[in-house]
């Protein structure tokens, strides 16, 4: 299901929940909401009122990719960049690094499944960007 975007910051700012099985329907209406937003990228489930470490994210070929409680553990190639935000009104200065591994689960046949995988470029930047938003920070 299409949600509002929150943009309220007492919301955006906390620490988000474990993700379990059982958010799949919030996974699934950050699909439906990504999907229906025009020049997104990316999104978390805070920006949409779940309080949940679910983030969703398009790839270079417009497929879209859930991950469930995801974690940067290593990055390289530090780099100063202006980032926009759905939920933000002004672009914020942050750090974000060129490569990273991420730990994070996969929902796979109603269990969700730990992974770890490198990710570069400008999906290294929106996975960090989720990240950070699941961490409870304002982006």
């Amino acid at each position: 299901m299409i949600k509002e975007l929150v943009r309220d910051e007492a919301v955006l700012s906390k620490r988000c929940a474990i993700a379990t099985a059982e958010d799949a329907a919030v996974a699934q209406d950050l699909v439906d909401t990504l999907s229906s937003l025009e020049d997104a990228a990316c999104l978390a489930a805070n920006q949409i009122g779940q309080v949940v470490a679910v983030g969703a994210y398009l790839d270079d070929k417009g497929n879209v990719h859930v991950l469930y409680n995801p974690r940067v553990i290593f990055g390289l190639g530090a780099t100063r960049v202006e980032e926009g935000c759905l939920t933000r009104d002004e672009p914020s200065k942050v750090t974000r690094y060129a490569k990273i591994k991420l730990s994070y689960d996969e929902l796979v046949d109603g269990e969700l499944k730990s992974r770890k995988r490198d990710f570069v470029g400008w999906e290294a930047q929106m996975i960090q960007h989720i990240a950070d938003h699941c961490a409870g920070k304002l982006v």
